[in-house]
């Protein structure tokens, strides 16, 4: 069957990759060439066109030019309520063509209440979908393939797969299914978020009891989806049929409300005799009753889209939260106090600001009290909760808690741990039980000669290290050493350049032939520097057993553990993807030492990545990261976690503590209480420290100012007037992604025109005509190129690399490589070498995959094609060329255009700046500016044209 499209159709070819089952990972290609992925921005909107669940794309979880669905997103992408109608999704691939040809062909059913005619529920599979074998085209499939083309088997196993996800994600337990399946079959599927009756919606309401009652009331409300008034029948008519007692307006849907009413009460258990389905609800429960509907039932009935009304204060549960403060004093006579003296505690509990005494606290605990009336107030208590409270000031009392476990929270990681899979929680949620140590004063005097790192114990230099260490080098490795010994984790942070690496390779040969060691250290980072550590490893410390764990020949599971256990390696070295991949098995073994290199690339919490890190268990975590905030403190609260979970409390708590205060009110008091808290735990020495007497050649940074041409003027004051336009209408979610979508196609018009349009590059004399910017860099290269020298030219888009790739070969007839994301390691390693060998003058490299980990010393010059919004960032790359081992002078040209978003963002980033000196960097978001200053920002300034 030939497919038919509009003449209007636009065709997206994607790449489908299954990282683990029912994950997929998506990119965008090019119609005319494979190798070339598009940006996401370009084609993300058009995929999510009417998907509200991630807010049409703008919530996705992307990552550079990658989207990250599950199966069921997938499923309802292809759905053609959501999906564009005039867009279609094409494989770019056999593989990635084959599953899409299955999802689309199972559509029919992913929407239909019939696909429940074919689930089973086995105690093996638990849920899944068998399919007829003889597929019918017109009875259960809308499809633009035959029957015979249908992979009945990949069918049935999407289906499964899918399903279970959506249950899953929709709060639904496989214990509940049984229960489901005839409601699934009635309507109930697919899931819907509100389910209503024309403008009716039918409600069931929770009531606390009356001040001189001990029952609840469960009962079903009726309103109009247009006010907010709720109706019930009068008392003297509660006992009549549905159909005899609603309004007039609404007689019509009896039947439908009687009909959703008998769903709601077969969703949900309630032993209580006499009810009817046919009458209006009014119930009467007793506590457990309300307690295993708050915790059962009512979860199901929202997930499944039903009204349930709760008391308000069931909802706000920060306001029914018991407090804990504890006061610590040691025991010890001693001025100072050591980190192995016991403690006394007095616990001081109050709920409602109401103080609660330890004897009535273990009587509510005894008696299991969930919902307790103090004053006029109602308060639900978790009583699982309450009893590990009661655990834990049992614990501390006869164990005899030291100074060690109580300032460095080394407590029950449930009481402690910050919540990270929901980020709606309340502040007081994600602390919840929020602790507060109050230590004497001796307590602090130990934490204050953490501070400044000197004097501490001398470390020989391991007998097998193939290295000089320069004294901070030296006094680098101390520090981890004894941090180690005192089981603190550790935040490397010097700057790029420095010698980093050599400390930490010191450090694992100090634990394997000092300490004798004998469980394996796993560091992990970007692929773009595997090499890198590779060959320093077997430079520095050859006696070392090093093993990578990375590409599609590694070793898993059993293999790789009998690997560890068998050949006893002392490093294993691997990625921040394999991890994601790998950690169900990596997690089982116990690591020496946990590194991460580059470790800002876990500053988001909430990804795969990052959580998998999280999982792996080892005596030492270190961090190693040249920009330990990069534009934002969350990102420095993010590495502490990784590194001693809860010593900066949950990120709410953090932000209303911190991050607030800094990066909104610039308050110095609030900084100056940051540094002393992290300042133990962070050891950060920069090139411009003259304690270092590094003797490293000068550094000039320039900036070349390029005006606009006449083409790009107009384009960009159309631009901008077309989109501001589009913007009025927006919501904040829509505009937020708009503005980023607007800055990136800004910053590609101020490259060249023919980025911005998308158009077929013509020869090299035509291109700079239109872009004094890019006549500008290739000038400058050339002269360098003339000079004998070499140099570097960094740029975010892919496209410019290639750009400026066509121009110098027509040009200067050079074969110009340009490093990105996607080049396999292999081929990335050659070039760092043959570049470093001076076998070819200029080395193009995309900000991100060059701008860590690379040693490039043999260029003199760097050039920066686009500006970052973020000066670490730049300053991260340009440190491939300037960092230790260079011997001339540097010179770093910042190519910017006059007028434009990019000199406007130039001079905020002046003033920001001066903060990232001090670990503590102010920076705004650019999507987060008031619309005058975001008006400012964007227009044109016209004079500098003129």
């Amino acid at each position: 069957m030939m497919q038919i499209t509009s003449p209007f159709t636009k065709s997206i070819r994607i790449q489908l990759v299954e990282r683990e089952p029912g994950f997929y990972t998506v990119k965008a290609v090019s119609t005319s060439d494979d190798s070339f992925t598009l940006p996401v921005s370009s084609w993300a909107h058009l995929l999510f066109y009417r998907y509200e669940q991630n807010f049409f794309g703008l919530s996705a979880n992307t990552e550079e030019n990658t989207i990250f669905l599950t199966l069921s997103e997938l499923m309802d992408l292809m759905s053609p309520k959501i999906a564009h109608p005039f867009v279609q999704i094409d494989g770019a691939d056999e593989n990635s063509d084959k599953l899409l040809r299955v999802v689309k062909s199972v559509q029919q059913l992913w929407n239909s209440s019939a696909l429940w005619d074919y689930a089973l529920l086995t105690e093996e599979d638990g849920l899944k979908f068998e399919l007829p074998e003889v597929f019918s085209k017109d009875e259960y499939v809308m499809s633009n393939f035959y029957p015979s083309e249908v992979d009945l088997p990949k069918c049935q196993e999407l289906l499964n797969t899918a399903t279970k996800q959506k249950l899953i994600y929709a709060g639904l337990t496989n214990e509940d299914i049984p229960a489901l399946i005839p409601f699934f079959k009635e309507g109930g599927w697919p899931l819907n978020n509100e389910r209503t009756i024309g403008d009716v919606r039918v409600s069931l309401r929770l009531s606390e009891p009356e001040d001189t009652q001990e029952v609840w009331l469960l009962e079903t409300v009726i309103s109009s989806v247009k006010t907010a008034k709720l109706w019930t029948p009068p008392v003297r008519k509660r006992h009549l049929p549905i159909k005899q007692v609603l309004p007039m307006k609404w007689e019509a849907y009896a039947d439908e409300i009687e009909s959703m009413q008998k769903q709601m009460l077969e969703l949900i258990q309630i032993d209580q005799p006499g009810i009817s389905q046919d009458v209006l609800l009014h119930a009467e429960l007793e506590d457990t009753q309300v307690r295993s509907l708050l915790r059962n039932d009512f979860a199901k009935l929202q997930a499944l889209g039903f009204d349930v009304i709760l008391p308000a204060w069931l909802k706000e549960l920060k306001q029914s939260k018991m407090r804990v403060r504890v006061s610590a004093t040691s025991q010890t006579t001693r001025k100072v106090a050591g980190l192995d003296d016991i403690l006394t505690f007095k616990w001081n509990l109050s709920l409602g600001g109401s103080k609660i005494s330890e004897e009535q606290f273990i009587q509510m605990v005894n008696e299991k009290r969930e919902f307790i009336r103090v004053g006029t107030e109602w308060f639900r208590l978790d009583a699982e909760w309450m009893n590990e409270i009661r655990e834990l000031m049992d614990q501390a009392e006869k164990e005899n808690w030291t100074v060690r476990e109580l300032l460095f929270r080394e407590l029950p990681e449930e009481l402690t741990a910050p919540l990270q899979e929901d980020d709606d929680l309340e502040d007081d949620e994600r602390d919840d039980p929020l602790f507060t140590f109050e230590m004497q004063r001796s307590l602090k005097t130990y934490v204050e000669q953490l501070q400044d790192k000197k004097g501490l114990p001398l470390v020989q230099l391991p007998d097998s290290l193939q290295a000089e260490l320069r004294p901070y080098q030296q006094e680098g490795l101390e520090w981890l050493v004894f941090m180690r010994e005192q089981q603190f984790g550790a935040i490397l942070a010097d700057d790029m350049g420095l010698g980093k690496t050599v400390q930490l390779i010191s450090y694992v040969l100090h634990t394997v032939e000092t300490l004798g060691e004998t469980a394996p250290t796993i560091i992990v980072c970007p692929t773009s520097v595997l090499g890198n550590w590779q060959k320093e490893l077997a430079r520095f410390a050859p006696s070392l057993r090093v093993s990578t764990h990375y590409s599609s020949s590694r070793l898993k599971e059993d293999a790789f553990r009998s690997f560890v256990e068998d050949e006893k390696p002392h490093i294993i070295l691997t990625t921040y993807g394999t991890i994601s991949q790998d950690v169900d098995f990596l997690e089982k073994i116990h690591w020496s030492t946990i590194v991460l290199d580059e470790a800002q690339n876990i500053k988001n919490m909430q990804t795969l990545q990052s959580k998998s890190i999280r999982k792996l268990k080892g005596l030492h975590h270190i961090a190693l990261t040249g920009t330990p905030i990069e534009n934002r403190l969350s990102e420095l609260w993010a590495i502490f976690d990784f590194i001693h979970k809860g010593y900066l409390g949950s990120f709410g708590k953090f932000q209303e503590q911190f991050i607030l205060p800094i990066e909104r009110d610039e308050s110095e008091q609030h900084k100056e209480i940051l540094r002393a808290k992290i300042r133990p735990f962070l050891l950060r020495r920069t090139k411009n420290d003259p304690d270092l007497q590094l003797n490293l050649p000068d550094k000039l940074e320039t900036k070349k100012f390029c005006p606009l041409t006449s083409e790009q003027a107009a384009l960009y004051e159309g631009y901008i007037q077309d989109t501001v336009t589009q913007m009025e209408n927006m919501t904040g979610f829509e505009k937020k992604g708009r503005i980023l979508q607007m800055l990136s196609k800004l910053k590609q018009l101020c490259n060249h025109p023919a980025l911005y349009l998308k158009e077929p590059f013509e020869d090299a004399n035509s291109m700079m005509e239109r872009s004094v910017k890019l006549k500008s860099i290739v000038e400058l290269a050339t002269e360098i190129v003339e000079n004998g020298e070499q140099c570097l030219i960094f740029t975010q888009y892919i496209g410019m690399g290639n750009l400026l790739q066509h121009c110098f070969s027509e040009l200067l007839d050079l074969d110009v490589p340009f490093l990105t994301g996607s080049m396999p390691k292999g081929q990335r390693d050659s070039l760092v070498e043959s570049f470093q060998a001076k076998e070819f003058p200029i080395f193009l490299l995309s900000l991100k995959a060059g701008g860590t980990g690379l040693n490039l010393t043999a260029a003199t010059h760097v050039l920066h094609a686009d500006r970052w919004w973020n000066p670490a960032i730049e300053n991260q790359a340009t440190d491939r060329a300037y960092r230790i081992g260079q011997t001339e002078f540097v010179q770093v040209h910042k190519f910017i255009t006059i007028g434009t978003i990019e000199e406007k963002v130039d001079k905020m980033i002046e003033i920001k700046s001066a903060l990232s000196e001090e670990l503590i960097q102010s920076s705004n978001w650019l999507t987060e500016l008031q619309d005058e200053e975001l008006m400012d920002l964007l227009t044109l300034d016209a004079a500098v044209l003129r």
